[in-house]
């Protein structure tokens, strides 16, 4: 048997592809679009993908199954598990097999039993794995968004993000059930998580890419729970606001993802261009690092740089049902392109490079700034009322202590909520760090509020300055 892990850091997202030595074929776990890896690395082991399977219809990426499955001609396994409301909608596919708990996938001497363990999702299943090769019992189980490294899938995404009521606290206790059963199993049995820290399907996921179940039972706070009530109570406590695209996601993953047929660059935007998707109303993202954007941008474009939060925020701000355009060029053009299919946001109608802001310039047009602020002006300017505090931080960071005076707006609700910010007097954007709200700063830029000022480091530098925070009254933490 060999065992290939892929960790996409875009998504904190994981994937497996396992196979079996002697029969050279081979199963993926929860591909993601970008299915150049899964075929080199089959490639290197010699062997065919012969299966796909995933553990559950996903929120938080597009899933790359139906397409992996039609370009190696392999079997796709897909949950037949949560009732009809819950089925996959693939059925025109003629290589799709409905599996149910206890259903088993060979892959040579391979065996993966499916599990069924809902709660995250109602359909969601797990596969123990045997290496029938070596021993008859599994060495593993591939738990999808079930058991993490230190957390557990949260089971709210379906009330908070796809706005299905009254499934966040039924999901809870579906979870408790499976993780009690789950438990019965043997302390050996390797856990491999579908993600790893940053993901936003839990709220304390630990960086190890595996586990065991033993030592989950004994650190996991969820295995350590005293009772369902306790454990309800916990796991829907703290969770981080879903991004927007999570219902998409799931419309498309349930619906069957297009198929992509590989990474297209879109056409070449000049000047001219970019000034005409501006007029007509369309979102121009300028991926560039935010000091590089608020030292000097094409007014009405807005800030998402190119990092580890590219694809998060892209999800929060970009449409689904209309063309969009980017200023990125060269290597960074590449990474813009595959980390928004990950997403399926696909529409992109154009793209600058980068020295269309010098050119823009050139031209004669004027070029927009995003002011910085220091923590200790910020503390003499709200002393005088001569500006408008906005903090942009999600609500655990919020209720754990804020900056006097602050209006708080969670940056991904922001464009909806514009109109609540007073524009009488400069408008600064805050944060933790400073990044956040530099996106924060272009998003009201481009709605036309001009005196926009980002502070410095965010709440953080306030904090290093000595300067004081306050904390919400018990009565009012924890509301949006």
């Amino acid at each position: 048997m060999f065992l290939r892990r892929f960790f996409e850091p875009q998504l904190a997202q994981a994937s497996y592809l396992i196979g079996c030595v002697q029969a050279k074929e081979a199963i993926v776990i929860d591909p993601n679009r970008d299915l150049r890896p899964y075929l080199e690395a089959a490639e290197a082991e010699g062997a065919r993908i012969a299966h796909v399977t995933e553990t559950h219809i996903h929120a938080d990426y597009l899933s790359g199954s139906r397409e992996l499955a039609r370009l190696t001609g392999a079997r796709l396994y897909l949950s037949d598990e949560g009732g009809p409301d819950w089925r996959y909608g693939f059925e025109g596919d003629t290589n799709v097999v409905r599996v149910k708990d206890g259903h088993v996938i060979q892959v040579g001497n391979i065996r993966l039993e499916v599990i069924h363990t809902p709660g995250h999702t109602p359909e969601h299943i797990s596969f123990l794995v045997t290496d029938g090769a070596a021993a008859d019992e599994p060495i593993g189980a591939a738990t999808g968004d079930f058991i993490f490294a230190g957390d557990v899938g949260r089971p709210d995404l379906l009330e908070r993000a796809a706005n299905m009521a009254g499934t966040m606290e039924v999901g809870a206790r579906q979870l408790w059930a499976s993780l009690q059963r789950f438990a019965a199993r043997p302390d050996w049995l390797q856990i491999w998580p579908g993600h790893g820290a940053g993901s936003a399907c839990g709220k304390g996921i630990s960086a190890v890419p595996h586990t065991t179940l033993g030592y989950e039972k004994r650190f996991n706070w969820a295995f350590r729970a005293k009772s369902e009530a306790d454990f309800v109570a916990g796991v829907l406590a703290g969770q981080p606001e879903p991004p927007r695209y999570f219902a998409m996601m799931k419309t498309l993953n349930r619906e069957g993802p297009a198929i992509l047929g590989g990474f297209r660059h879109p056409p070449v935007l000049d000047v001219a261009g970019v000034a005409s998707a501006l007029r007509s109303g369309a979102i121009v993202v300028d991926t560039r690092p935010a000091p590089d954007y608020a030292a000097g941008h094409i007014p009405g474009t807005i800030s998402i740089p190119l990092n580890r939060s590219f694809t998060n925020w892209a999800g929060w701000f970009l449409p689904y049902d209309g063309d969009f355009f980017l200023i990125a060029d060269g290597a960074a053009l590449d990474a813009v392109v595959r980390d928004l299919a990950l997403i399926g946001l696909d529409r992109i109608a154009g793209a600058a490079p980068e020295s269309v802001v010098e050119d823009w310039a050139s031209a004669g047009r004027p070029l927009g700034h995003v002011p910085q602020i220091t923590a200790a002006d910020l503390r003499e300017s709200l002393a005088h009322g001569a500006v408008t505090l906005v903090d942009v931080r999600n609500q655990a960071e919020w209720d754990a202590g804020y900056i006097a005076g602050a209006r708080h707006v969670t940056l991904g609700y922001l464009p909806g909520r514009v109109a609540e910010i007073p524009t009488d007097k400069p408008v600064v954007m805050q944060c933790a760090a400073g990044a956040r709200s530099a996106i924060a700063a272009s998003l009201l830029k481009a709605r036309g509020v001009d005196r926009v000022i980002n502070l410095e480091g965010g709440i953080g530098a306030w904090r290093a300055a000595g300067l004081p925070v306050e904390t919400p009254e018990p009565a009012t933490a924890g509301r949006a």
